[in-house]
């Protein structure tokens, strides 16, 4: 089965961005979301980036 990368629906703080990747990835969504901080923090554009993937990449199907 390919695996494809979505936003979640259950359990998302703001979009469902940071868990989406992390479920792709199969880790802790809150490591994703500390390092989503910390980019945006840091880097400013981790937010641009966040923004992008909100509006770019599909809900999980129901």
């Amino acid at each position: 089965m390919e695996k494809k990368l979505y936003r979640i629906r259950k359990g998302r703080i703001i979009a469902g961005v940071c868990g989406g990747i992390a479920r792709y990835f199969d880790i802790d969504p809150k490591l994703i979301r500390l390092l989503c901080v910390a980019f945006i923090a840091a880097f400013g554009s981790g937010l641009l980036v966040y923004i992008i993937f909100a509006i770019f990449v599909p809900k999980e199907p129901k």
